[in-house]
C-alpha cells in the first residue's frame, strides 16, 4: 500500500470519484489508500460538494509552508473540546460512516438516501431532525426531505414530534427483521415463477430442469433465512445495560 502524501494525479481521481457519487471507501481502494486517507483529504478541503483537486493541491502547499515556520508557543491551560463523544477519533468515524453508506449503495440505495439512514443508524442521538442532517451531511434540506420521504415509504425509518414540534427521525429495530423478510417474500415469488417455467419449457428438457433446480435452491433459502430471521428476531431488541447493571458486574 503506498505511503506519504496525495500526489495530484491521486486528486484528480479522487474528485472525479466524488463527482461520480462514489463512496470514500471505492475511491480508496481504487487508489490503494486507507479510506481515512481519502475522508480527511475531502474533508479539510471543501467536502464531497465543494472538494477541488486543484485547490487542494495549492491547499497543501500552503500548509507544508505554515508546518516549517517557527510559531508562538502554545498555552498548555487551553484546552479544546472534543470533536466526538467517547473519546472517538473523528477521522475514524468518518471513514466509518462512509463505509457504511457505501454498503448500503451497493444493495441498491441511491447515494443520498443510504447518507441518511447511515446518519441515523449511527447517531447516539434519540432521533435525528431534518436540520441535524442537513448540517451533518452538508447538504440541502430539499436533499433531505426527498431521501426521508423514500426511506419513509420502504419502512426503514419513521418520524416522531418531539416537545418543540419538530419531527424526528429514528430508525426502529425492526427494520431489519422487515428486510431480511422482505428478500425471503422476494425468493418464495422467484421460485414459484421458476417452477410455472417447468410446465411451460417441458419436464426434464434442459431448461425446465434448470428452472427447477433453481427453485429447489430458493425455496431452501427462503426458508432458512425466515426460520432463522424469526428465531433471531430478540436478538434485535437487546438493550445496554444499566449503569445499576454495570455496578452488580463490578
Amino acid at each position: 500500500m503506498p505511503g506519504g502524501r496525495l500526489t495530484p494525479q491521486e486528486r484528480q481521481q479522487i474528485a472525479l470519484g466524488l463527482a461520480d457519487g462514489l463512496a470514500y471507501a471505492e475511491i480508496a481502494r481504487r487508489l490503494d489508500r486507507p479510506t481515512s486517507t481519502v475522508t480527511r483529504e475531502v474533508m479539510r478541503n471543501g467536502g464531497p460538494t465543494a472538494y477541488r483537486a486543484d485547490a487542494a493541491q495549492r491547499a497543501t502547499g500552503h500548509r507544508a509552508q505554515r508546518r516549517h515556520q517557527p510559531t508562538a508557543p502554545r498555552d498548555p491551560q487551553a484546552a479544546t473540546a472534543p470533536e466526538q463523544p467517547y473519546g472517538r477519533d473523528a477521522a475514524e468515524v468518518r471513514a466509518y460512516e462512509e463505509t457504511f453508506t457505501g454498503v448500503l449503495m451497493s444493495s441498491g440505495m441511491n447515494r443520498m438516501s443510504a447518507q441518511v439512514l447511515g446518519r441515523l443508524m449511527l447517531s447516539d442521538a434519540e432521533g435525528v431532525t431534518a436540520a441535524e442532517l442537513v448540517q451533518h451531511l452538508g447538504v440541502s434540506p430539499a436533499s433531505v426531505s426527498k431521501a426521508v420521504a423514500f426511506l419513509e415509504e420502504q419502512g426503514l425509518v419513521r418520524r416522531e414530534r418531539d416537545e418543540r414540534r419538530r419531527d424526528r427521525y429514528f430508525v426502529d429495530s425492526d427494520v431489519w427483521y422487515e428486510s431480511t423478510m422482505a428478500s425471503a417474500r422476494a425468493n418464495t415469488r422467484l421460485a414459484e415463477t421458476a417452477r410455472e417455467g417447468v410446465g411451460v419449457f417441458g419436464a426434464g428438457t434442459p431448461a425446465a430442469v434448470r428452472l427447477e433446480n433453481v427453485a429447489r435452491f430458493l425455496d431452501f433459502i427462503s426458508e432458512t433465512i425466515t426460520r432463522a430471521a424469526e428465531q433471531a428476531r430478540d436478538i434485535l431488541h437487546v438493550q445496554p445495560p444499566t449503569s445499576t447493571q454495570e455496578g452488580e458486574g463490578n
